[in-house]
């Protein structure tokens, strides 16, 4: 064991070769290959086991929450401006815990039977503010869809000649910290509200609206049982501030689920950015060279607190029924096929988010390449 808890990963993700490009050309190992050589039992989805994640993680948030309702108030004020920002780290933490696993719900890796993962996500993500079925279909899509520039739902890098004004006007130490700022707080509220970063659709899209583009017409019913869903939840909110006031639903919920939002965008940003992951256009994206587009990064003792969605991402984007409880065993099992094509980013977390905002600011092809369809990020 490494410190924080963590495994010692093998020598073979040496980091020397970190920014080094993954390969763009059509892997000689197919997806049977890969399944092939995971043992059986990774793909078994225990509802018993499973449902021992929500139980422990709800029992720490309630933990959390008792401490900080509690004891905070008592502390005197010097005390308590420290112990809120602690508490709003520890509980957006461990509700990152739990919204992952609403996550695994949607991709039905929580237990053999549909019905059960979708009432259990439901549950989980309408009470973190998440619309579960509306999420699920859209990030269904982008797995369908992984780097590629004309059908991926979101992460979508623009071309030198489309980088806004003020993307250039920011580019500089202040202005990233304000862009970062932004994109941790503002990014999942703006992705669901106006599809911001994702795919351009003909016309106006969201996750609220049943008749978006984004669903099909199969779907829209479910897209509006999220919306009340969140409508339950946001009425269950008022009740609580009636109760106990604003500022105390703010500080024990309304920021942890800022958190868990700033969290979530933190991660994927990270498993889609990097100066070695290219992204297609039609003419050169196919669905494996999509997939294997990510990379995994190591978020130290917060990985086993994320349930190890965060260093085993390029496994998930393979096989994304894998409940995580067998994703580092599977992901482990297919790396010697994977070769280089695999590649994990030990870079510490907030070093690694300052260098792809400094670096990764807009793709480009390489010029006299044969694959003019594969673009590389760049910094301006």
């Amino acid at each position: 064991m490494g410190a924080g808890g963590r495994m010692i990963e093998p020598a073979v993700d040496d980091q020397q070769n970190l920014l080094e490009r993954v390969p763009c050309s059509k892997p000689p190992f197919s997806l049977a290959d890969l399944k092939k050589a995971i043992p059986s039992h990774c793909f078994e989805r225990s509802v018993i086991r499973s449902s021992y994640y929500v139980v422990h993680d709800l029992i720490v948030a309630y933990v959390f929450y008792y401490l900080a309702n509690t004891y905070i108030p008592l502390l005197p004020s010097p005390f308590a401006y420290l112990a809120w920002p602690l508490y709003w780290f520890c509980q957006g933490s461990i509700l990152t815990g739990v919204w992952v696993i609403g996550h695994e719900c949607g991709h039905h890796a929580f237990s053999e039977h549909q019905w059960i993962d979708d009432t259990v996500g439901f549950v989980l993500h309408s009470a973190l503010f998440t619309p579960y079925f509306s999420w699920k279909y859209s990030h269904r899509n982008h797995h369908a869809n992984t780097n590629s520039l004309d059908n991926d739902e979101v992460y979508i890098p623009k071309v030198k000649s489309k980088v806004k004004l003020y993307s250039k006007i920011l580019n500089n130490p202040p202005g990233r910290v304000i862009t970062l700022a932004f994109r941790l707080i503002f990014g999942f509220p703006l992705y669901l509200f106006t599809n911001v970063s994702g795919k351009k659709y003909e016309r106006f899209a969201n996750h609220f609206d049943p008749m978006s583009p984004i669903f099909t017409d199969r779907e829209r019913v479910q897209v509006l049982l999220s919306d009340l869903g969140l409508i339950a939840v946001g009425y269950m909110v008022r009740k609580a501030v009636l109760a106990k006031g604003a500022a105390w639903v703010m500080c024990i919920y309304g920021v942890p689920v800022l958190v868990v939002n700033a969290f979530f965008v933190l991660i994927t940003y990270l498993h889609h950015t990097h100066l070695s992951l290219p992204h297609y256009d039609s003419t050169e994206w196919d669905w494996i060279k999509g997939a294997l587009s990510t990379i995994d990064r190591d978020f130290g003792f917060l990985n086993r607190v994320f349930h190890d969605v965060t260093h085993t991402h390029v496994l998930h984007h393979l096989i994304s029924y894998i409940p995580h409880y067998h994703a580092k065993e599977a992901r482990d099992a297919i790396k010697p096929v994977l070769g280089e094509h695999y590649k994990i980013d030990r870079t510490p977390i907030i070093k690694a988010m300052w260098r792809e905002a400094k670096e990764c600011v807009y793709i480009e092809t390489d010029e006299g390449s044969k694959h003019q369809g594969v673009y590389w990020y760049h910094k301006m």
